[in-house]
């Protein structure tokens, strides 16, 4: 049986990722690895790719940043150094998947999914993505959102690509819980999982590591038991 891996950029995006698992009951994935930033996260997908066995299946999460054309050029160059053929000019809007294919020297390449935050259509990050996840209506979030913006521009410590990431940091620091860590607030419905926006995601995941592949090679596998919800998220 082969292993199901998630590759991410860093410690918080893996977190992240654990915990909606865990509150969404997709089965236990055998490895959520990340790279500490998304420059060492797109040197390893290619060697990930070579590496992994024909019955393993590799998803990637990863930010676009300020250009999502951008970084689909990137995504598209790290995967044909890996050997696939074929990559779409664009990304999914559900989630890109690639089938296993033959590569040269009858290597076969494993089944690969690629998700880019937040949507797969637009410019972001992981915390864009996670303003889908603010409980709405909200007179708080609202507040938030007013008080980031109403900081003068020269006084701003962060780059615009990060105001998301100061938005969402603020609204996690008014909670009951001040500060908690972006994983641990999606356990604690501070950001809640069950949007549609996660829906979409997960729906990714399921298809990417638990529904039989077009050639048939792997087997469709059971949701956790409802007991087992959240045991991704604590480790």
């Amino acid at each position: 049986m082969g292993r199901n891996i998630l590759l991410v950029e860093g410690p918080n995006d893996e977190h992240v990722m654990k915990h909606i698992c865990g509150n969404r009951n997709v089965p236990n994935l055998d490895e959520v690895r990340s790279h500490g930033n998304v420059e060492r996260l797109l040197e390893a997908v290619p060697v990930q790719l070579k590496a992994s066995a024909e019955d393993d299946v590799v998803g990637v999460v990863m930010d676009a940043d300020t250009r999502i054309d951008a970084r689909w050029r990137e995504v598209r160059d790290a995967l044909a150094d890996a050997g696939y053929q074929d990559v779409p000019a664009q990304p999914a809007v559900d989630g890109t998947i690639l089938e296993a294919i033959e590569a040269s020297e009858g290597r076969r390449l494993p089944r690969a999914g690629i998700w880019i935050m937040p949507d797969n259509r637009t410019g972001g990050i992981m915390e864009d993505f996670l303003r889908f996840l603010i409980p709405q209506p909200s007179l708080l979030f609202d507040h938030v959102e007013t008080s980031v913006a109403a900081i003068p521009e020269a006084e701003r410590r962060f780059r615009p690509v990060a105001r998301s990431k100061a938005t969402i940091h603020t609204w996690l620091a008014w909670q009951r819980e001040p500060g908690m860590p972006l994983g641990r607030a999606i356990s604690a419905r501070f950001l809640d999982p069950d949007v549609s926006q996660v829906d979409v995601l997960v729906g990714w995941l399921m298809r990417l590591f638990y529904v039989q592949s077009v050639s048939g090679s792997r087997t469709d596998a059971a949701p956790a038991p409802a007991a087992d919800r959240g045991q991704a998220a604590r480790r």
